[in-house]
């Protein structure tokens, strides 16, 4: 054997050590642990759920945060696809406002045990949002979304610190607007085909000061789907003003499959 070939079967037998000496024992408690999916709405970015990762890490979770393109509810729910085949054991997966409807789709992957809606929509086989919301009066935030000529929507900063987030101080909500991801208007009229938390158990947490959403809306989606529902005194984005209640709702949701 030459001497190159002698160095290549070395280089890999040392690799495969390696490996073997890092990958965790079988049965190890972080092997059975849930990782956590979570997916950003509209008028955001996977920043959304900078407060909540850290909570969550620091319990032994993986967490992995989708990056929506936010271009069609097809887009969205293939990114999420994308970002579940990537895991190996179980998913809780949380969807904020917009992502609800993803989460509710995409939920359906065999990997995906629970759902955590925050302050999301939780539609029905059939339903858009703007299905959900008809017979509801409009948000106060609506009166500050701003379109483009391709039909993009973003929020304007008053729509952001005001209405969005009005419980962030002014650097937050600062930020939020110039990283905000611009949705596609149509979207909102896209219909899930199926609906995961028909048989999957659910959280909700309802945002008791939401300008984006109704509250009324919300307990209604919370009631209709079973979940287990907390109440919060917050905006829209609890994740980002209450990130500890946040992250003890979907520890609630790891907690009960990991029994």
């Amino acid at each position: 054997m030459s001497s190159f070939a002698k160095k290549a079967v070395l280089a890999a037998a040392l690799g495969s050590s390696a490996l073997a000496s890092n990958a965790a024992p079988a049965g190890s408690s972080d092997q059975q642990k849930p990782t956590v999916v979570l997916v950003h709405g509209a008028f955001a970015d996977g920043s959304a759920w900078s407060k909540v990762i850290p909570l969550l890490q620091a319990q032994g979770l993986q967490v992995v945060s989708v990056q929506n393109p936010l271009t069609s509810l097809a887009d969205d729910v293939t990114a999420t696809r994308r970002a579940l085949d990537r895991q190996t054991g179980l998913v809780v997966l949380v969807g904020h406002s917009w992502g609800g409807v993803v989460i509710t789709e995409a939920g359906l992957h065999e990997r995906v045990k629970s759902l955590v809606y925050v302050a999301a929509f939780a539609p029905s086989e059939g339903q858009s949002v703007a299905d959900l919301s008809k017979d509801y009066p409009p948000p106060s935030g609506f009166a500050h979304i701003v379109a483009d000529k391709e039909g993009f929507l973003m929020l304007s900063l008053e729509g952001v610190s005001q209405h969005l987030a009005q419980d962030l101080p002014a650097e937050e909500t600062q930020l939020m607007t110039v990283t905000q991801g611009p949705v596609r208007g149509k979207n909102f009229e896209e219909k899930v085909s199926d609906a995961a938390w028909k048989t999957k158990p659910s959280w909700y947490i309802v945002s008791e000061e939401d300008r984006m959403i109704q509250p009324e809306l919300q307990k209604a989606m919370a009631q209709k789907i079973s979940a287990h529902v907390v109440t919060l005194a917050a905006g829209h984005t609890p994740q980002l003003s209450q990130p500890a209640e946040v992250a003890k709702v979907i520890l609630a949701a790891t907690a009960d499959i990991s029994k």
